[in-house]
């Protein structure tokens, strides 16, 4: 079955291109375009699409305020955020409004597509340069003394768990590669996000990020 994604952007000439580079993927289908954060809130209730490409700074309602509102609404909608915008500013509003990746427009198409396919699947896209704003801000926010979650309250466990959901890894990935079911897959998730106060995926590979248990591509 093909990822269902709705294009959301002011620009026509935007929304054209994006088109043009998706439908050369046969495991994509397009089931409609918006122009405004308003658009994209009610076309995510009437077409129900598992992945919504949303421009950050938009007419009548910005991308920020229109992810919080269709998560709030719609939990499984998976939002990537696709903006010209490079600042840790609107990156970090996106990710607690709980956008599943952000991806600058500067990036190449086959990063579009591989970000597409990784929200679709539950899992975090960052592409390299804004996951190292991730660790630049963590260490801004350590040195004044604001970082003070606990990883040594994890099982060794957890942290491997963590890890892999870090890099990528669905649930049932992990569970194959540590030789253990799902369900204690989903188990494990539920501790680690208990004891760190987190409360989905994206907090959870932002922790893992942090604490620097994955490395980043392109360093």
């Amino acid at each position: 079955m093909p990822i269902r994604v709705l294009i959301i952007d002011d620009h026509a000439i935007v929304r054209a291109g994006m088109r043009m580079l998706l439908e050369n993927d046969p495991q994509i289908a397009i089931v409609g375009e918006g122009e405004t954060g308003a658009d994209a809130l009610r076309l995510a209730r009437e077409l129900s699409p598992d992945v919504i490409v949303m421009d950050v700074t938009m007419p009548e309602m910005d991308g920020v305020e229109a992810t919080r509102r269709i998560k709030a609404e719609l939990s499984d909608v998976a939002v990537l955020a696709v903006t010209i915008h490079e600042g840790t500013d609107y990156f970090f509003q996106m990710l607690q409004a709980g956008s599943s990746g952000y991806v600058p427009k500067r990036a190449a198409p086959e990063d579009l597509l591989r970000a597409i396919h990784t929200v679709a699947e539950g899992n975090v896209f960052l592409e390299p340069s804004v996951a190292k704003d991730l660790v630049a801000d963590y260490l801004e926010r350590a040195q004044a003394g604001e970082a003070r979650q606990s990883y040594n309250g994890l099982t060794a466990r957890e942290r491997e768990v963590l890890t892999h959901i870090a890099e990528g890894e669905t649930n049932r990935a992990i569970a194959s590669h540590l030789g253990i079911s799902v369900r204690t897959v989903e188990r494990h998730c539920e501790n680690i996000m208990r004891k760190l106060n987190l409360h989905n995926r994206t907090e959870l590979v932002k922790y893992a990020i942090r604490k620097n248990l994955i490395s980043l591509d392109g360093e």
